[in-house]
C-alpha cells in the first residue's frame, strides 16, 4: 500500500509538473487579435480584423475526423513542410468549418507573415488565404470539444442570437484554443459571422 500511494503520488506530481509547463506554453502562444464590441452574460459581438490562413478542405463530416487529419496536415506546413522549410510558430486558435459537403480547418498565420511572405506549402491541399473583416458572435465552453458539444453549442447561440435580434450571416464554426494534451483550462468557442447594427438589438 506504501508502495502503491509513493508511486500515485509521483504520477501526480509528474502530470502536474507537465500541465502547467503546458498551460505556460499556451499562455505564451500569439492569439488571433479581435476586439470585443458587446459583451453579454453568454456571448459576445466581435470585430476579427482581416488575417492570413493557412487552410485544408476535407470531406470530414465531424470534429473527430476533421480535426486529427486536418491538423496533420496544417502541422506538417508551418513545421517545414514548405519551399523554404520555414519553421513557422503555432498561433491561437485553429479553425474549424464542419459541413455535410466541404468542410475546412485554417490555422492562423503570425501577424510577421502574410501571404506575400509565407512560403508556398509542399502539400498542395494547404492553401494560404485571407480574410475579410468582419463582425461574429461568440459563445465560449470548456473542456474536451465533441461533436455533441459543437451542436449544442451552436443552437444555444443561433437562439440567442435570434432573441435578441441579430442576423446571422452564415453557418456557426468552430475555434479550438488549446493542444489535445492539455487536460485542464481549455477553451472552446462557436462563433457565427453577423450583421451588427447595435440599433437592432432587443
Amino acid at each position: 500500500m506504501k508502495i502503491f500511494l509513493i508511486s500515485a503520488s509521483i504520477i501526480f506530481a509528474v502530470v502536474f509538473i507537465f500541465q502547467s509547463f503546458i498551460m505556460v506554453a499556451a499562455n505564451k502562444t500569439e492569439e488571433q487579435k479581435y476586439t470585443v464590441i458587446l459583451k453579454d452574460q453568454n456571448f459576445e459581438i466581435r470585430f476579427y480584423p482581416s488575417v492570413t490562413l493557412a487552410t485544408i478542405s476535407s470531406d470530414a463530416k465531424t470534429y473527430k475526423e476533421l480535426s486529427g487529419s486536418g491538423f496533420r496536415k496544417l502541422a506538417g506546413y508551418i513545421f517545414g513542410g514548405n519551399e523554404t522549410a520555414t519553421q513557422i510558430a503555432m498561433t491561437a486558435p485553429v479553425h474549424m468549418d464542419i459541413n455535410d459537403t466541404l468542410s475546412t480547418m485554417s490555422f492562423v498565420m503570425p501577424t510577421s507573415f502574410n501571404k506575400k511572405n509565407l512560403p508556398k506549402p509542399n502539400d498542395p491541399g494547404v492553401q494560404l488565404k485571407t480574410t475579410e473583416d468582419e463582425y461574429v458572435a461568440v459563445i465560449q465552453f470548456g473542456g474536451f470539444a465533441s461533436d455533441k458539444d459543437l451542436k449544442y453549442y451552436s443552437g444555444k447561440l443561433q437562439t440567442i442570437l435570434k432573441e435578441k435580434g441579430i442576423i446571422i450571416c452564415g453557418k456557426t464554426r468552430y475555434l479550438g484554443y488549446n493542444p489535445p494534451y492539455q487536460l485542464v483550462g481549455r477553451r472552446n468557442e462557436i462563433i457565427v459571422s453577423v450583421d451588427w447594427n447595435p440599433i437592432r438589438i432587443n
